[in-house]
């Protein structure tokens, strides 16, 4: 049985077969928000979860990355806007390293010096929100649509915007065990 992290209240994710239970060890495990939170108005993001320890029958998962479903991320685009897309790495206060796209459609085609000052606002956002918070706060947050939100409440004053989300992530470094850099100082 594989369960999600905890910050996502520890909810089952389904099973995976497996002849050895080290077999799952680093298996990634897909699943919706709306498997997670049962609120179908999440069901257009995919999250995935790799399994990092075994409990007896229990997988416990590390939050591995999410993104928009294509149909959803298509349906947004249209004729005669523009998309401001930002891909922005950072650092999180506990030491996770994450790559992020975030993305922003406009209501109308917007000037290029208005894009980047979008881009400006978006990234200012996500590194003060990384800095401030752990990796299972800025997970929430991000999935949930609160930095997004923040996003929007600011860039609106630059374009009128449609929809301002976080369409996809991926986490690239975790930090490293106390016990590995012991053994490299030996």
């Amino acid at each position: 049985m594989v369960i999600a992290p905890s910050f996502f209240g520890n909810v089952e994710l389904g099973s995976i077969p497996a002849q050895e239970p080290e077999q799952l060890i680093g298996r990634v495990v897909e699943a919706t928000l709306y498997d997670i939170t049962s609120d179908f108005s999440h069901h257009y993001l995919k999250m995935f979860f790799q399994v990092n320890e075994l409990d007896g029958k229990t997988a416990k998962t590390l939050f591995k990355g999410h993104e928009y479903s294509r149909d959803y991320l298509r349906s947004l685009v249209r004729r005669r806007t523009t998309k401001v897309d930002a891909l922005i790495n950072l650092t999180t206060k506990d030491g996770f390293k994450l790559r992020i796209a975030v993305s922003a459609l406009t209501l109308s085609r917007i000037k290029t010096s208005q894009e980047k000052i979008i881009r400006k606002i978006m990234e200012k956002i996500v590194h003060e929100k990384a800095n401030a918070l752990s990796l299972d706060q800025f997970v929430q947050e991000m999935v949930l649509g609160k930095i997004a939100s923040d996003i929007y409440n600011q860039a609106k004053e630059v374009a009128p915007l449609r929809h301002v989300g976080i369409r996809k992530s991926k986490l690239i470094a975790q930090p490293q065990a106390p016990i590995q850099e012991a053994q490299a100082e030996a």
